[in-house]
């Protein structure tokens, strides 16, 4: 199955509308873990603007464990299926290769790996035989331990210089030129201050040669945005804060947004295209 990376429409980013079909993701675990509810959720999320759908069985918020590969199968597979015959377009969001291949058999276009291919190299296997695209991400270990491991000489240079090193081991294993989504990991084994300086930075994640995706829908360094007194932002009131991020995300020209509310975001990245055009 050979399928093309989804073009960067000519004003504005692409919008990938986020499906946790999972009990435990930090922004609405367990709202979509039956599958009828994601199903629903991903209408919804098209209906309301995002371009494509990233569909994920498991959480990768800090310190969270692990489902065994059948639970996560089991979980995305049948909402993979129902929203690709609707004719959604679809990313898997997995770090495993049995899961991205059973997604691809499901109807899934695009496997989204936020280990870049660490965790299971069999899953570049996978991308590389079905010639489908594939977004790494810059990773250095699992969600239970992954915020130990947030130390950088300079996080802008180390980041780009691991990043790069996986695009090179990622063509290398066959992942083709055309097809190769990076994205900086926003939020894993990253602090605060230092997903700020990544945003602040990001333009520059353009050198490496690929289109560039960025997710930082709802994450906790968004938390004091918006925040009044001492108690901060709730998960799912952040979005915002995610739209603001969206508009410099757009002035920088990345190729996707990644995000739980389409429709905000939507709107943040056509103002950006209307000034733009002006």
């Amino acid at each position: 199955m050979t399928t093309a990376l989804p073009a960067r429409p000519a004003d504005r980013p692409l919008v990938m509308g986020v499906v946790n079909v999972t009990p435990d993701s930090f922004s609405d675990g367990g709202r979509y873990l039956a599958a009828d509810d994601a199903i629903e959720r991903g209408h919804q999320l098209i209906a309301d603007g995002a371009d494509l759908l990233d569909i994920g069985g498991e959480s990768t918020r800090p310190g969270a464990g692990r489902p065994s590969d059948d639970e996560e199968l089991r979980r995305v597979v049948p909402v993979v299926s129902a929203l690709a015959d609707a004719g959604v377009p679809i990313s898997i969001d997995t770090m495993r290769a049995r899961v991205a291949h059973a997604a691809l058999d499901a109807g899934a276009s695009i496997v989204n790996d936020v280990s870049g291919g660490l965790a299971d190299p069999e899953l570049v296997r996978v991308v590389a035989d079905a010639e489908v695209p594939m977004i790494a991400m810059h990773w250095r270990g699992h969600s239970a331990d992954m915020q130990q491991r947030a130390h950088y000489t300079d996080v802008v240079a180390d980041v780009l210089r691991e990043l790069g090193q996986r695009r090179d081991a990622l063509l290398e294993a066959g992942v083709l030129p055309d097809r190769l989504v990076l994205d900086p990991g926003l939020g894993f084994a990253k602090t605060g201050p230092q997903n700020w300086l990544l945003l602040r930075c990001i333009a520059r994640f353009h050198e490496l040669g690929q289109p560039v995706l960025v997710g930082a829908s709802r994450k906790r360094f968004l938390e004091r945005v918006g925040a009044r007194g001492d108690e901060p932002v709730a998960a799912q009131d952040r979005d915002l804060a995610t739209a603001a991020v969206s508009v410099l995300l757009a002035q920088a020209g990345v190729w996707g947004v990644r995000v739980h509310d389409a429709r905000s975001t939507l709107a943040a990245v056509e103002v950006v295209a209307e000034v733009a055009s002006s």
